[in-house]
């Protein structure tokens, strides 16, 4: 399958759109006043130790403390389970690698297992085993793939271990060994970092998100790579030449008059991505509701009513909307606990055709993801990876008007709530008169079908009660002045 990666720089921000089959699969997105932390490397200060959570705080330099848990330490051993408290105390200097970027009110999670990541390889300098990734289920290709490196690593022997990432099954002997010197440069550089700096401070940052996307992203099955800053290109050509050379001919500067992002369709992808509904091509949708907790998905037939049976509708419905989720899981990079509301379906080979078909899509994403199958409730359970915010998260907040319930209170809620408001305080106050600021639909609501309402409260109170329009007020909102 062909794939296009487009690039979009700015001065304030970076962004990647992955494009399979002219639909954009993918989005990424770093901001200058806000690099990722994934990768990076500290020195860090243990500021808390909490042996009833076995985990610890560490400060690295950032807003909030970063959480350690004991079973992310490298001295923890399964069989033994000494307690955190043995391992590690306040005020203690610790070297550690941020694994998962700080979400909501929570702070970074830490590792003190470091681990750097090359293009084919990522080694692990604290340990001495060969792993190789769970994307290569064949056997005997990860035993063969194991003894190869062992066959390419230095004859005295180089300390440390490696994980065989997917992309090494293509990958030549000269590649790997360019990859072998490269890691351990990168680490002895950390090594003679974390000596000098001071604590609480940055000792390794990652690769900035465009040679990522080198390391990381580009493939056999990658036609190009679009680029839309000069600068930036050069840089990419420059990493690509001593790093990744199989893919400085894909490497293209676009200098368009049209912006990039503008002629693949990605800003308007973009905005769908932060919509609530997803329309179906057939005629039905989705429905995306996100939460702290859990994203469940509802879909739906809508309009369409192509099939030949009720059952066969169905069936189209739900075949097409496994492939849109999968699509959407990736570009709005939701994660954790997801739940899926298929239309039901009787056929227990039409449930298993869509249950299929999801996990077909699901597996060319790049973060892991779990699928447990329809539960007594006839709903699809499914894990994915979370390791970042979610787009939405990233590109937006709660809106000021509802605080992100996603409703307001009708007019005339507020209209009540404001009438009890005034009694309140005119039993707590002796003002001349009250005056209303509220927004133009309440105080139109006021001056029509209840201005009875406010009439009997003035005689109530025996105060006058005057009424004043607030344009900048939402609906929610109002005032009450004493005067």
């Amino acid at each position: 399958m062909s794939e296009e990666i487009l690039i979009n720089v700015t001065p304030q921000e970076t962004r990647v759109a992955a494009i399979e089959q002219g639909a954009v699969q993918e989005f990424l997105l770093e901001r200058a006043g806000k690099l990722g932390l994934v990768g990076n490397v500290y020195k860090g200060i243990v500021c808390r130790v909490l042996p009833g959570m076995q985990s610890a705080f560490v400060e690295i330099g950032l807003a909030r403390a970063a959480f350690l848990h004991v079973a992310d330490i490298l001295e923890y051993d399964t069989e033994t389970e000494r307690p955190i408290q043995d391992l590690l105390h306040e005020g203690q200097t610790v070297m550690v690698q941020v694994i998962k970027e700080p979400i909501g009110s929570k702070g970074a999670r830490l590792t003190t297992q470091i681990s750097i990541a090359g293009r084919f390889l990522v080694y692990l300098p604290q340990q001495q085993h060969i792993g190789v990734s769970q994307r290569i289920e064949d056997e005997a290709e990860r035993e063969a793939l194991r003894q190869r490196l062992l066959g390419l690593l230095p004859a005295e022997g180089q300390a440390g271990g490696y994980i065989i990432r997917t992309m090494a099954e293509t990958a030549t002997d000269d590649e790997l060994r360019a990859d072998l010197t490269y890691l351990d440069k990168v680490w002895k550089d950390i090594q003679v970092s974390a000596e000098q700096a001071p604590a609480r401070s940055l000792v390794y940052q990652d690769l900035t998100l465009p040679l990522r996307v080198l390391r990381d992203m580009v493939g056999e099955h990658t036609d190009r790579i679009l680029v839309d800053s000069r600068e930036t290109y050069q840089r990419m050509l420059t990493f690509a030449e001593h790093y990744v050379g199989c893919v400085l001919d894909r490497i293209e500067h676009y200098s368009g008059e049209r912006p990039l992002f503008d002629l693949y369709g990605v800003e308007q992808e973009i905005e769908k991505a932060l919509s609530r509904k997803v329309e179906l091509k057939s005629g039905g949708y989705l429905i995306f509701d996100q939460t702290e907790a859990l994203t469940t998905v509802d879909v739906n037939t809508g309009g369409f009513v192509g099939g030949r049976t009720l059952a066969d509708t169905i069936f189209k419905t739900n075949l097409e909307a496994a492939q849109a989720i999968a699509r959407q899981l990736r570009l709005r990079n939701l994660g954790g606990i997801i739940i899926i509301d298929f239309i039901d379906m009787e056929d227990e080979q039409h449930r298993a055709a869509v249950l299929e078909e999801l996990r077909r899509t699901v597996d060319k994403d790049r973060v892991r993801a779990t699928i447990h199958g329809f539960s007594g409730l006839g709903l699809v359970e499914m894990t994915r990876k979370r390791t970042r915010e979610s787009l939405a998260h990233i590109l937006c907040e709660p809106c000021s008007c509802c605080q992100g319930r996603g409703e307001l209170k009708t007019a005339q809620t507020v209209c009540y709530e404001i009438l009890r408001e005034l009694v309140r305080e005119a039993r707590q106050f002796n003002a001349r008169e009250f005056r209303v600021l509220a927004s133009q639909p309440v105080i139109d609501l006021f001056l029509d079908e209840e201005s009875q309402s406010l009439a009997q409260l003035s005689d109530f109170i025996g105060k006058p009660i005057s009424l004043q329009v607030e344009a900048h007020y939402g609906q929610e909102t109002f005032d009450i002045v004493l005067m």
